[in-house]
């Protein structure tokens, strides 16, 4: 059985009946996550001595947990798209609730009150973010700016790759080997330079026969290692390129996958070049670092502890001389690691306003010609790529410092072991060979160290790049799917608001609204401009929840439903249609792609659109164009029809379908809609009463509450809002007659805005 959606008196009345006789109830909110963040209904109750948190199991309000007031703190963090209420006991969290931003007054409410408890009632209003110090309400311990960079870019981010490398670990695994033995293979040489020099090219130097047999034998052996260790190196590179490939493949489609799962606020408060750069770049530089860097930083761990094995087993005395520079070159390391950092997440945010300038410029390149404002955007793009500059100009000073101090360090160190091996070969301690040995060990130990030390760089820059792209996943939407899908019936179009209230933050947008549609009803929403039109529909298509009330459909709620089993029996017909780029036939087809040509013929010829595709050079098989910009509005607009009418629908939304284009083009996509509309039930929002007088009802907004709900007849003869309406848009008509306007039809009918 699915759980039910409680009002707060519900859960006020199973919390009271928890309270013992000395206990009053102060406050009590609403939670609606659960701990994997999918839609729970919850609660979490106040009283004059306890915290309690209550859940709806096996049929009835259960407590789950109980804290005394006095063992804790309580706060409220405001996240994108979810807020969390924390009760924690110093550092230690006892426990968390999670929320969407629609539930956030009521959190808030229970927060002040438990700041009145403990402060004795003072009067408390405001507080200040422990980030930045800016006013934030009590309770609030991070502004949402300071919330959303509270975990700075940290290299241990990379860690959080495992899930996406854990599909590969055996292939990392053989890759490891193969990294092994090709170091291994690496260190042979310099070994065999001390043998060769020692036993043949000194006593050879000093008058002795040189043994060519033995000669060709060390000259086949340092051959022989060259080619293992290329064979090893390039299998080596081979594996693990492919698994990072795979890696950054996954992340991206991971990513991707999420975004197409966040709610519509969500893309409404972020930039499209933004979110482009994160998926593209930023795991293009994850990538990179994985296939390439990460790789060489483990070919440079292996030698330098492989190198240093052997140089401790030659001389002890001269490896430690070899080590000296290891801990100043740590300590710079951890000097600038954190300024890279956050220097290069710095440069990625820039980078992406350089990315957002072209993301509006060039989709909006005739509204840019139209208003000549090619100098302006140039402008833009000349000030966001100067930042981007500056910004990198700081990241590089800092680095332009410290690579070549490594290098300096390295070269010093070199010079001291050459020193202090010449002192131990004068002494007789270490023979010439042994000193020729360690000095190819050393090329290859400080080779490597420098180039290890280089990939700082590498690594913070990753790292800033995987901080971003987390920040997508982690993300929750505030439209959460629920714990348990409750199955859906054929779906019969019956809609239900009760009492629904929704608000964007702090507004108010929808004030308890009612309102019962029927099956197959047609019912015309109309208003002033932020009436809360979109909104209502909106909260139909589940875009939005309600911050209060339920929406159903068929008697279910829709939040107790899988939102992509709800939304498929939807057809939504936009004021601006969207289509992609592609034939005509696949953007007719989009919501059903296995749809065969005939279906798809039968769906344009009802939307009155199969003439003029028929017209175009290649019919169906016609590209559109991006964005459809190859056809014209009204053109748009029938494929638009065409693609609801394809996916058969048993709720049709209208959102103002017919406001922008002419009159001429409004009957052809009017007859379009009548057969659209035909059985269905159907909420339309239109500006022109032509679209409306089919109606059975029609519903005046205003200021978010419905004010007037009836028939045109109706409505007129109570000469109230709706009348208001009517009379205002038909004075404009007239005017507009009287100047000798003809033509695109926007009043002409006397429409309702």
């Amino acid at each position: 059985m699915s759980q039910p959606i409680l009002d707060v008196d519900a859960w006020s009345r199973a919390a009271t009946a928890h309270l013992s006789s000395d206990e009053a109830l102060l406050a009590i909110a609403e939670t609606d996550l659960d701990a994997a963040r999918r839609f729970q209904p919850g609660a979490v109750a106040l009283s004059t001595s306890r915290i309690l948190s209550l859940q709806w199991l096996d049929r009835r309000v259960h407590v789950v947990g109980e804290w005394p007031l006095r063992d804790g703190e309580l706060s409220l963090i405001d996240h994108a798209g979810v807020v969390s209420l924390d009760w924690r006991s110093g550092e230690t969290l006892l426990a968390r609730w999670e929320l969407r931003l629609g539930l956030q007054p009521a959190a808030q409410s229970l927060v002040d009150a438990w700041h009145r408890w403990r402060e004795g009632d003072e009067a408390l209003s405001a507080a200040n973010c422990r980030a930045c110090g800016v006013e934030v309400p009590v309770g609030v311990v991070l502004c949402e700016t300071c919330a959303e960079d509270e975990q700075p870019p940290s290299t241990l981010t990379l860690l959080r790759l495992w899930r996406f490398a854990r599909p590969y670990r055996s292939r990392l695994l053989l890759g490891f080997v193969l990294t092994m033995l090709a170091t291994s293979a690496t260190l042979v040489p310099p070994y065999l330079t001390k043998p060769l020099m020692d036993k043949l090219l000194i006593p050879y130097q000093n008058g002795q026969d040189l043994d060519k047999q033995l000669v060709s034998l060390y000259m086949f052996g340092l051959l022989a290692a060259a080619l293992v260790g290329w064979g090893l190196g390039w299998a080596r590179t081979y594996v693990l390129a492919r698994v990072s490939e795979r890696i950054g493949a996954d992340l991206r489609t991971a990513t991707f996958e999420h975004l197409l799962n966040q709610s519509v606020s969500y893309f409404g408060s972020k930039r499209t070049g933004d979110l482009m750069a994160r998926i593209g770049a930023e795991t293009e530089r994850i990538n990179l670092f994985l296939s390439l860097h990460l790789l060489d930083f483990a070919t440079d761990v292996l030698m330098i502890g492989m190198t240093a094995a052997v140089l401790f087993s030659i001389n002890p005395w001269l490896a430690l001389v070899t080590l000296l520079p290891l801990p100043v070159i740590g300590y710079l390391i951890h000097v600038v690691r954190d300024r890279l950092r956050r220097g290069f997440e710095r440069a990625d945010r820039i980078w992406s306003e350089v990315t957002n300038v072209l993301a509006d410029t060039i989709p909006g390149i005739r509204v840019v010609k139209a208003f000549a404002q090619e100098g302006r955007e140039a402008g833009r793009f000349h000030a966001a790529n100067r930042h981007n500059l500056e910004i990198n100009d700081r990241v590089n000073k800092v680095w332009s410092m410290f690579a070549p101090s490594v290098t300096l360090l390295t070269e010093i160190g070199l010079l001291v072991v050459w020193t202090f091996g010449i002192w131990q070969v004068s002494n007789d301690e270490i023979t010439v060979g042994t000193l020729a040995a360690f000095i190819a060990y050393i090329g290859r130990f400080y080779t490597r160290l420098d180039s290890m030390s280089r990939i700082v760089s590498h690594t913070q820059k990753a790292a800033a790049g995987a901080k971003r792209i987390f920040d997508i996943l982690d993300h929750q939407s505030n439209v959460p799917e629920p714990a348990q899908p409750r199955p859906l019936p054929p779906v019969q179009g019956r809609i239900q608001l009760d009492d629904v209230s929704f608000r964007y933050g702090n507004r108010q947008v929808i004030r308890r609204l009612s309102l019962d549609i029927r099956p197959g009803e047609m019912i015309g929403v109309v208003g002033h401009s932020g009436s809360g039109k979109s909104t209502l529909v909106n909260l139909v298509c589940r875009f939005h929840d309600p911050s209060e009330g339920a929406v159903r459909v068929d008697g279910i709620d829709v939040r107790e439903l899988a939102v992509a089993d709800y939304r498929r029996n939807i057809g939504l017909v936009l004021q601006e249609p969207f289509l992609f780029f592609g034939t005509i036939a696949e953007n007719i087809a989009y919501g059903r792609p296995d749809a065969g040509r005939a279906e798809v013929v039968a769906a344009a010829r009802a939307a009155n659109a199969h003439e003029f595709i028929m017209r175009l050079p290649h019919g169906y098989d016609s590209l559109v164009g991006e964005r459809g910009q190859s056809l014209s509005g009204g053109e748009r607009q029938r494929i638009s029809i065409a693609r609801a009418l394809l996916i058969d629908p048993r709720i049709l939304i209208l959102d103002e379908a017919t406001s922008s284009v002419d009159s001429t083009t409004e009957k052809a996509i009017q007859a379009a809609l009548d057969n659209l509309v035909r059985g269905r039930t159907t909420i339309a929002i239109a500006h022109r009463l032509s679209t409306l007088r089919k109606a059975d009802r029609l519903v005046v907004l205003d200021r978010g509450e419905m004010v007037e709900t009836g028939t045109h007849d109706e409505l007129m003869a109570r000469r109230g809002a709706y009348y208001a309406l009517h009379q205002a848009q038909a004075r404009q008509a007239e005017a507009l007659l009287e100047d000798g306007v003809v033509g695109t039809g926007a009043v002409a009918d006397g429409g309702v805005a």
